[in-house]
C-alpha cells in the first residue's frame, strides 16, 4: 500500500548525468521547489500527502482564527460587530476549541490520511512544476461555484424538522458566530458539506480521467490545496461577527461574507449559501430585514403586474 520512494525522486536521481537534473530544477519556483523537497524528504508520498494536508487543515484553520479572538479581545473593534452585545467569552472560546479540535481528529484526520491512494487512482498530479495559473484559478472558481450550490442545498435540507432537531442545532448552538465556531457542528454535518468542499476535485478529476473527448485540463493537488485553504478561510471570516469598511462583500456584492452569514445565526433561517448570495436572493431565501424587504418589494410587484393585466 505505502510507497516507499517518492514519484518525485527522479528530479535527484536521473540515470543520465547530475547536470541532466539542474534545467529540471532551474526552471521550478521557490514554491515548486518546497513542494518537490517535501515529498522527496518524507521518501513516502502517502505519508507526505497525508501530513501535509493534515497540517494546512489545521494551521490555516487556526491561524485564521486567532486574529478574530484578538480582535473580540479589543473593545476598539466592537463598532464593526455585526452583533456589538455579543461578544464570545473566552470560556464559549476554549469550549468551541476543544469541540473542533476532537472533530479534526475523530472525524476529518482518516479521510485526511487516505487522500493520496485516491489521488494515485484519479490522476491527480503532485508533479513539478505546476500547472498555469489561469488553469488554477478556473479549477478553483469552478469548485467555489460548485461547493457552494452544494451547501446551500445542504444547509438548506438542514433547516427542515428532523433534520435541524438531531444534526444542525449543534451549530446553532452560538447565536453570534465567532471564528472558531466555523467547523463546531454534529459530525453528520461536518461529512455532509465536506464533500461540498472535497467531493468536487474528485469528481473533477473523475471525469478529467475517464471523458478525455472533453479536454479538461489536468487536476494538481497544489491546486486542491490552495482551494481548501481558501475555502477554510472563507468559512472562518463568514463566522467572524465582524463587518469591516474593506470587508471583500463591500468591493464583490455578490460575496456573501460574515455579514450574511450573521443573519443567518441571528435568525435561525434564510441565508443557507456559502460563499456568494446569488441562490438566496434568486430563491427567496434572503434572511433578516433585507430579506424581508426584498419579498416584500417582489409581493408588490407581482401586485402591480396583475393588476396592470386586470387593466
Amino acid at each position: 500500500m505505502f510507497e516507499h520512494v517518492s514519484s518525485l525522486s527522479h528530479i535527484l536521481t536521473n540515470s543520465s548525468a547530475v547536470s541532466d537534473v539542474d534545467p529540471i530544477v532551474s526552471k521550478l519556483n521557490y514554491i515548486e521547489k518546497l513542494w518537490a523537497s517535501w515529498y522527496i524528504y518524507m521518501d513516502n508520498d502517502i505519508l507526505a500527502t497525508g501530513l501535509l494536508f493534515f497540517l494546512v487543515h489545521e494551521f490555516m484553520y487556526f491561524g485564521r482564527c486567532l486574529p478574530w479572538w484578538i480582535i473580540d479581545q479589543l473593545p476598539v473593534f466592537n463598532r464593526y460587530k455585526i452583533q456589538p452585545t455579543k461578544i464570545p467569552s473566552n470560556k464559549e472560546q476554549w469550549e468551541c476549541l476543544k469541540s473542533v479540535l476532537k472533530s479534526h481528529l475523530l472525524v476529518e484526520a482518516l479521510p485526511i490520511w487516505l487522500f493520496h491512494p485516491l489521488c494515485s487512482e484519479l490522476k491527480i498530479s503532485i508533479e513539478v512544476p505546476f500547472p498555469d495559473k489561469w488553469v488554477m484559478t478556473a479549477q478553483i472558481a469552478f469548485f467555489f461555484f460548485m461547493e457552494d450550490t452544494w451547501h446551500y442545498w445542504f444547509h438548506r435540507l438542514f433547516h427542515q424538522g428532523w433534520f435541524y432537531k438531531n444534526i444542525h442545532k449543534v451549530h446553532h448552538k452560538y447565536a453570534a458566530p465567532f471564528g472558531l465556531a466555523a467547523e463546531y457542528a454534529h459530525p453528520a454535518e461536518v461529512m455532509a458539506l465536506g464533500v461540498g468542499t472535497v467531493g468536487f476535485p474528485v469528481l473533477y478529476a473523475y471525469v478529467a480521467k475517464n471523458f478525455t473527448n472533453l479536454n479538461l485540463p489536468d487536476l494538481h493537488l497544489f491546486t486542491i490545496t490552495i482551494w481548501i485553504t481558501m475555502r477554510l478561510m472563507q468559512a472562518v471570516d463568514s463566522h467572524s461577527g465582524y463587518d469591516f469598511p474593506w470587508s471583500l462583500n463591500k468591493f464583490l456584492p455578490f460575496w456573501a461574507g460574515a455579514e450574511h452569514h450573521d443573519a443567518h445565526h441571528h435568525f435561525f433561517i434564510g441565508n443557507y449559501a456559502s460563499s456568494f448570495r446569488w441562490y438566496d436572493y434568486v430563491l427567496g431565501t434572503e434572511s433578516g430585514p433585507l430579506g424581508k424587504r426584498g419579498r416584500e418589494q417582489k409581493m408588490i410587484s407581482r401586485a402591480e403586474g396583475v393588476a396592470k393585466k386586470k387593466v
